[in-house]
């Protein structure tokens, strides 16, 4: 087992417009802020690094239906979709990773993303010596699942909880081909942040 210094918490764009009532909500968004909220604060008692993906999307964006793309406006920079859930108990602390500005990428993966510093995810990981992630938001078919095969690539030892995620499922199916996809890559489909 890694040392707590070796691991982080990431959890994936838990914002207003993916929870119910929002412009792209993803059923039981809300349903995991309990086990969220556990995750964060066992995180914080262990000092790992904890970081909150977001989607940061410009107006125009060929990621929305209007310029081409799948999806109804959402998760706009500076909008209230945009904003954390108010119930996230993100602490003060927690690394913001903005992703989606680019208007000709989607932008699932916190891995396209970068922090307030200018830094990419990868290269914030890797200045804090991370080499576990324990992965955990909304949503599993998307941005969950791109996050988790990204940082297999980039030859991190990756933790799906399974308990403090929710999916779209736009296509009936896409939730399990997601797990499916990410624990046949290598991810770990887990529950739980051990103390060490």
């Amino acid at each position: 087992m890694q040392s707590d210094e070796h691991r982080a918490l990431v959890v994936i764009d838990v914002q207003r417009d993916f929870c119910p009532g929002g412009a792209l909500a993803a059923p039981g968004g809300e349903l995991i802020l309990p086990a969220l909220n556990r995750y964060l604060a066992s995180a914080q008692r262990l000092g790992l690094p904890i970081y909150a993906s977001r989607d940061w999307h410009p107006e125009v964006t060929s990621h929305f239906k209007a310029y081409g793309g799948e999806w109804p406006p959402h998760c706009v920079q500076g909008t209230p979709g945009a904003s954390f859930h108010p119930g996230l108990e993100l602490p003060a602390d927690a690394i913001v990773v903005s992703k989606g500005q680019d208007p000709e990428r989607a932008g699932y993966s916190a891995f396209d993303g970068q922090t307030s510093s200018g830094d990419s995810f990868l290269t914030d990981l890797r200045k804090r010596g991370v080499e576990q992630l324990y992965v955990a938001g909304i949503a599993t078919d998307y941005c969950v699942k791109q996050t988790a095969l990204d940082a297999l690539r980039a030859g991190l030892r990756v933790n799906v909880l399974t308990d403090a995620i929710t999916g779209i499922d736009a296509r009936p199916g896409d939730v399990a081909r997601a797990m499916t996809e990410m624990k046949n890559a290598g991810a770990k489909l887990t529950v739980g942040l051990p103390a060490s």
